[in-house]
């Protein structure tokens, strides 16, 4: 990692502001592991939704229909596939709620975001002192926990960028972290099979919030976004190009999503005392994370056969079996 901002480090240390902590540009694998997509795999998510089978998947549905629900309700978010009257402007469509502004969109990302890095956190948490107090490994899921945590507070950095909260909206924040941090963290305890479907299903939500807010942008329904650059903190974690826009940025923060969606939903099939993290040693590609919402058991189990097999094969020597 190399730092190209000219200063002293003690100007970077007493800064206030959670992003320009970091300098303006800044280059390297200065985090945890994370995909870079192509064309093709940005393209390739879908809208999915996994069908509810036992009881716990149900509670996990359920509760995230109803936090939905009352946060469009806060929010004044209305959403239908065709206005009331196909003539209205964007101003008309904003006023009556069925259009979001440029600054509504943001409180919205930033208080989604600034939940959505909870859930992670919290478990790779719980597993790192499970396995200090057992005393033996955790067979890979810390690592994809963590992942998903600092991947979701990369999303947060990024969009700060373009809006800084006012103290309210800190406040708000405050608040609903506080709450939601310690319910999160009593479901794990009792069911982490269940807190990671939860999860699944607020990714699906997650992954319908950025897709609609990608149509909306390229409709022009976002004219403040329109050609807005993409801040140079997204162009750095997702290797996008220098000349990327906002929307760009979009398409990774959906796919970012689509594969959190897809991972707690294979996550919640598996025994989380007994059954190795699937992800621990790659991840599929977008283009399978996109088009398909889980792996069940078994198909996680041909994985892990898979990517030891991929593993194994350098150190193999020529005519080994």
């Amino acid at each position: 990692m190399c730092f190209t901002e000219e200063s002293s480090p003690t100007e970077h240390l007493t800064r206030h502001d959670a992003v320009s902590t970091v300098p303006e540009k800044v280059h390297g694998d200065w985090v945890l592991f994370h995909p870079v997509y192509s064309p093709d795999e940005l393209k390739a998510v879908e809208v999915l939704h996994r069908e509810t089978k036992t009881f716990g998947d149900k509670l996990a549905h359920g509760l995230v229909i109803l936090a939905r629900k009352i946060f469009d309700l806060v929010s004044g978010y209305k959403h239908i596939e065709g206005p009331p009257d196909p003539g209205m402007s964007i101003a008309e469509l904003r006023k009556a709620g069925y259009l979001l502004s440029d600054k509504q969109w943001l409180n919205r990302i930033l208080f989604l975001e600034s939940i959505a890095g909870v859930p992670g956190m919290v478990a790779a948490t719980l597993r790192h002192l499970q396995s200090l107090r057992l005393m033996r490994r955790d067979s890979g899921w810390i690592h994809t926990c963590l992942e998903e945590a600092e991947n979701e507070r990369m999303h947060l950095m990024t969009f700060m960028t373009l809006r800084q909260p006012s103290i309210l909206f800190r406040a708000m924040v405050l608040g609903a972290q506080g709450v939601f941090y310690n319910l999160f963290f009593l479901s794990y305890i009792i069911s982490p099979r269940t807190a990671h479907r939860f999860v699944g299903h607020l990714e699906e939500e997650a992954v319908l919030t950025y897709t609609r807010a990608i149509h909306e942008l390229e409709a022009g329904k976002i004219p403040e976004w329109t050609g807005l650059p993409a801040p140079e903190i997204a162009i750095d974690y997702w290797r996008l190009r220098p000349d990327a826009k906002l929307l760009d940025v979009l398409y990774a923060v959906r796919s970012d999503e689509t594969t959190h969606r897809f991972v707690n939903h294979s996550l919640a099939n598996l025994n989380p005392d007994t059954d190795i993290n699937p992800f621990a040693l790659r991840e599929p590609n977008m283009l399978v994370k996109g088009t398909k919402i889980e792996f069940d058991r078994e198909e996680a189990e041909q994985y892990v056969r898979e990517s030891h097999k991929i593993i194994q094969r350098p150190h193999q020597m020529p005519g080994s079996h």
